[in-house]
């Protein structure tokens, strides 16, 4: 690719990265069903969708990996690079705490799937192999860091900050654990975070709670046990995701037919 041809990709790349910040409106949300693989994808953008986001268990689980950032980083960018080349849509990436034990690491990482052709990602504030939270002021300094070569590369990267502030077994899902959410998203506003994924937050008080202190556009996962869309509508969610569900619902049509199948043949 020569100079001119890059630099035109770039450039589509930045406009296709500012439509995707304006789709996430607060009472007017983005509604994102996960993908894992360019067929996936292109059957998601044929039903209309303005958008595409990956989800890691599902690119994990189709390729034969647990979740956690065992699914080498090679893979994970050339599976990016597939999808983002079968689809004319705004590509963000899934990619759990960032590839990389340091903010330079995890920026690196970030830059390849920027390279790649990503708009965005989602970034997890928890340790990949024990699902800690991170301190603070450590995954600020993870942000900024990206925010960093996002600038320099010229994308308005769309850094969605995810708190698994609510995945903690040991912290009660109350006013608490909403205000330290809250806390961990002004942090992450303050150091270049666009949007916050709260998953596991279901409790329809708390959601609406977390919009009204958050600086940052609230991403909820519909796990099932969510509220109803129009009640996150009304509690001024701006993203909606489905996470690892499209991917099982799809397996499970495979293993019915497979045994449907068996069934005819005896």
């Amino acid at each position: 690719m020569n100079l001119q041809s890059k630099r035109q990709d770039m450039s589509n790349q930045a406009q296709k990265a500012e439509a995707f910040r304006k789709l996430h409106v607060r009472g007017k949300p983005l509604v994102l069903l996960n993908v894992w693989d360019a067929g996936s994808a292109k059957a998601v953008a044929a039903g209309g969708a303005p958008a595409i986001a990956t989800g890691s268990w599902s690119v994990a689980a189709a390729n034969g990996f647990a979740d956690g950032e065992h699914v080498p980083l090679d893979l994970v960018i050339g599976n990016l690079e597939r999808i983002v080349s079968a689809v004319e849509l705004p590509v963000s990436i899934d990619m759990e705490s960032g590839y990389g034990k340091t903010p330079e690491a995890a920026a690196a990482s970030i830059g390849r799937t920027i390279e790649a052709g990503a708009v965005g990602c989602n970034l997890e504030d928890s340790f990949p192999e024990n699902g800690e939270l991170r301190d603070v002021a450590v995954q600020v300094a993870r942000i900024r860091a990206i925010r960093a070569v996002a600038e320099r590369l010229r994308v308005p990267y769309f850094i969605n900050a995810r708190t698994n502030v609510f995945f903690k077994t040991k912290i009660a899902h109350d006013d608490a654990a909403v205000a330290h959410a809250a806390e961990r998203a002004r942090a992450y506003a303050d150091a270049g975070a666009d949007g916050l994924f709260a998953p596991g937050l279901v409790d329809e008080k708390l959601i609406a709670r977390l919009v009204e202190l958050s600086p940052l556009p609230l991403n909820i996962m519909d796990t099932g046990q969510a509220p109803a869309w129009e009640k996150l509508v009304a509690a001024g969610v701006a993203r909606i995701s489905h996470g690892p569900a499209p991917y099982r619902r799809a397996m499970q049509v495979v293993e019915e037919l497979a045994r449907a199948a068996r069934t005819r043949l005896g």
